[in-house]
């Protein structure tokens, strides 16, 4: 029973923080900097992963279910200017040992809007490729590209988006 309190009280508390944070940025027009732990929490019960303590090892999570076992890097970004250009995902830690990186797109109220997930090979080759940016090398990535080289596993309307083998001749 004490497990179902302290989830509920974890839940109560990512709800809240989203409402601070919201009404912060609408008061100051800055971030109030804890969308990280909210796309962490989110991406953890929307996606079936299995938050770790120790963030130095280089990952925010091991997958349960169909991610089983994988480590993951949770990344999370509000965007509250549709038409702005540029937007950046938080530095990935090339370096440590990883398996997948998920990106947490919220909307202007840090509610969780899509997930977006590319493998740990997507996302070398992606800056492979990019190889010659100074910004490739730090482990930056725009949130366009991620985009383009990963695949939505979630959104609002769909929920989780199982992968689908698309058939032409059906």
């Amino acid at each position: 029973m004490k497990q179902n309190q302290q989830i509920f009280s974890i839940d109560k508390l990512i709800s809240e923080a989203r409402r601070l944070a919201a009404d912060y940025r609408r008061a100051t027009g800055k971030s109030l900097g804890i969308s990280a732990e909210i796309a962490r929490h989110d991406a953890c019960v929307l996606l079936n992963l299995e938050p770790v303590d120790d963030a130095a090892i280089g990952y925010d999570a091991v997958g349960r279910g169909a991610r089983e076992g994988e480590r993951v890097q949770i990344k999370g970004r509000a965007i509250f200017d549709e038409t702005k250009r540029g937007q950046r995902v938080g530095q990935l830690k090339l370096e440590q040992e990883w398996d997948k990186v998920v990106l947490v797109i919220m909307d202007n109220e840090f509610q969780a809007d899509t997930i977006y997930e590319a493998s740990r090979t997507e996302i070398l080759a992606a800056m492979d490729r990019q190889a010659d940016s100074k910004r490739s090398k730090r482990g930056a990535i725009s949130v366009a590209r991620f985009k383009n080289i990963g695949r939505q596993v979630w959104n609002r309307d769909e929920g989780l988006i199982q992968d689908e083998i698309w058939d032409n001749r059906a």
